[in-house]
């Protein structure tokens, strides 16, 4: 049965403000601009589309209320960490509440890029004269594609919510997750089919295409159809998308989109890069060069801005996920990863161990390249005992912040950014994007879908990311599949749901309990408050509380998800800790 609920989002901040420019976050003041005068040419249509996409990066502004921090954090291989007063990783982790009207600002930013994108199906007309129908179609292709992606972030964390598809000020009700999809699945199909056949690079750095539309297509149907145990993927006109009809669209990019693997890896990375690279034994001792954050492989990313200065708004234009997975109290002796941070994400001993014990995987770079040991790479580096909590020891290397020493004076540089234009600080110093969708993950759902079919450069998806990778080929098997998928794609906020995809939850308890750690100092092992399992079927399966000003504001109507009554805060100081 449908609840109606009231939206509570606004729609006057999606008739008006569409802000943005090539880089999507430096802005020209448009406040006097609305849908009766804007757009009325091609510029207006691009500014109006970019200021969809710069929606995507204002929860950065408090990670720990960004799906892609959430999704991260809940998986098996990372613990919340933290301290004992940023407590929000440590609430992900364990599914509890860590704040009031927790989720807020991820359900109305979420909303907010929905609301602008229906704005903008609804003024694209107004434009009369397009230098080419292809753009026309390619700016059609990324609203669709956006208004898409926000609601498969929604839906991911909080099941059915309200489908708004136009500026309409009106009560709505509150859809099924069905329905949902179904609205997700109808706008990337619409994005796929009206979209330019253009190749990589050729419709510009940042910017989504059909083929990144292909992809997230297989990644909605994955989930859906595993998760909630269905066939095929349902279109809100009617109808559904197929297994085949995935594959063939999931072909089409692979073969002709221009994407590819890069050479190596770990060049993914910032650590990697030549500023940093010069003076870090690892990126010596393995010949690393960063192929930038703009390369062959990076489909979907959220992009940052080197503009400077600290305010509200800037927080929008650096990425607060680096900074919140970064060393506490660093020094000299943590280079390079000596960039201040709030230790949130340590990661987990289980996938260090069960990555060298796997003989599929001997001789693995990714998992040095990946994990930092911080006994090893970092010795001499303490710490910040009297704060740290759930620290493994065990850093991740993807998305963390890394210094540079200038050559010439010798001093350390906050950020490797600052040689790429951004500033020469710990915090609007970070401007590595967050890339969502990338080849080898297009690659490995093809296996999945095709059960190994040959696909690139002669060989099936998993076997051409593994030989990158410089390991032997293996048999397909979703058993192998999901090895490949744990490993070649840690820390990029996948794991998570593919645990819930896969029935594997249990996994979560199995690679976390036990864990061997350190809380202000103090050795122990890591334990849940209450039963994990439980608190994940109480919760639907993992989903999150509606931000609480939400159910008070609808005056009754909407209903909290399950699972989030009384009793389900986690407070500071509620570490269950078994010490030693």
């Amino acid at each position: 049965m449908k609840t109606t609920i009231k939206y509570l989002v606004a729609s006057a901040l999606c008739v008006m403000l569409f802000a943005a420019c090539d880089d999507f976050l430096d802005t020209d003041n448009l406040t006097m601009k609305d849908t009766s005068n804007f757009p009325i040419n091609e510029t207006d249509a691009t500014q109006m589309v970019n200021g969809i996409y710069s929606v995507m990066n204002r929860n950065l502004a408090d990670p720990e209320e960004d799906p892609f921090f959430i999704f991260d954090i809940a998986s098996d291989d990372r613990l919340g960490g933290g301290s004992q007063s940023n407590i929000g990783a440590q609430g992900v982790d364990r599914l509890m509440n860590s704040y009031v009207d927790w989720m807020k600002p991820l359900w109305q930013q979420r909303y907010a890029g929905i609301n602008r994108a229906n704005s903008a199906l609804e003024t694209i007309d107004n434009v009369k004269e397009w230098s080419s129908p292809e753009k026309k179609n390619q700016l059609l292709c990324e609203i669709y594609f956006l208004r898409a992606w926000y609601y498969f972030n929604l839906a991911q964390v909080f099941n059915g919510v309200p489908i708004r598809l136009t500026t309409a000020a009106e009560n709505l009700p509150k859809s099924t997750p069905d329905e949902v999809y179904a609205q997700i699945a109808s706008d990337l199909k619409a994005s796929i089919e009206i979209a330019p056949s253009t190749k990589y690079p050729a419709f510009g750095d940042g910017r989504v295409s059909k083929w990144t539309a292909e992809g997230m297509m297989a990644r909605v149907w994955l989930f859906y159809t595993g998760f909630y145990n269905k066939s095929e993927l349902p279109l809100a006109e009617g109808g559904s998308v197929s297994k085949q009809q995935v594959v063939t669209w999931l072909e089409d990019c692979i073969q002709n989109s221009g994407y590819g693997l890069v050479s190596d890896q770990r060049n993914l990375w910032p650590y990697t890069n030549p500023y940093t690279g010069r003076d870090y034994k690892y990126d010596l001792d393995n010949g690393l060069n960063w192929e930038t954050d703009e390369n062959k492989e990076n489909m979907f990313a959220i992009k940052m801005s080197n503009k400077p200065g600290w305010s509200a708004d800037s927080q929008l234009r650096h990425n607060r996920i680096v900074e919140f997975y970064g060393l506490r109290k660093t020094t000299a002796d943590a280079f390079p990863f000596s960039v201040q941070g709030y230790s949130n994400g340590p990661v987990c001993e289980k996938l260090w161990t069960d990555w060298a014990a796997d003989p599929d995987y001997a001789g693995d770079y990714r998992r040095e390249g990946s994990i930092c040991d911080r006994a090893v790479e970092i010795p001499n580096y303490k710490g910040d005992p009297a704060k740290e909590v759930e620290n493994t020891n065990l850093l991740a290397k993807k998305y963390i912040g890394c210094e540079a020493i200038d050559p010439e004076t010798g001093q350390r540089m906050l950020s490797y950014g600052y040689f790429y234009g951004s500033e020469n600080n710990r915090q609007t110093g970070l401007t590595q994007s967050l890339v969502w969708l990338r080849f080898a993950d297009v690659l490995l759902m093809h296996s999945e879908l095709t059960d190994g079919k040959a696909i690139y450069n002669g060989k099936s998806g998993m076997n051409a990311v593994r030989e990158r990778a410089k390991l032997p080929e293996i048999p397909y098997s979703l058993t192998n599949l999901k090895k490949e998928r744990r490993y070649e794609l840690c820390f990029e906020a996948l794991r998570w749901n593919d645990l819930r995809r896969w029935g594997d939850v249990q996994e979560k308890v199995k690679n976390q309990v036990g864990n061997k750690i350190t809380n202000q100092g103090i050795p122990g092992e890591y334990a849940f408050t209450n039963d994990f399992m439980q608190r994940y079927n109480e919760t639907g399966g993992g989903f999150f509380k509606i931000p609480e000003d939400q159910v008070t504001l609808s005056e009754g109507v909407l209903e909290q998800n399950p699972g989030w009554g009384d009793g389900t805060n986690w407070a500071k100081g509620d570490l269950p800790y078994k010490f030693k």
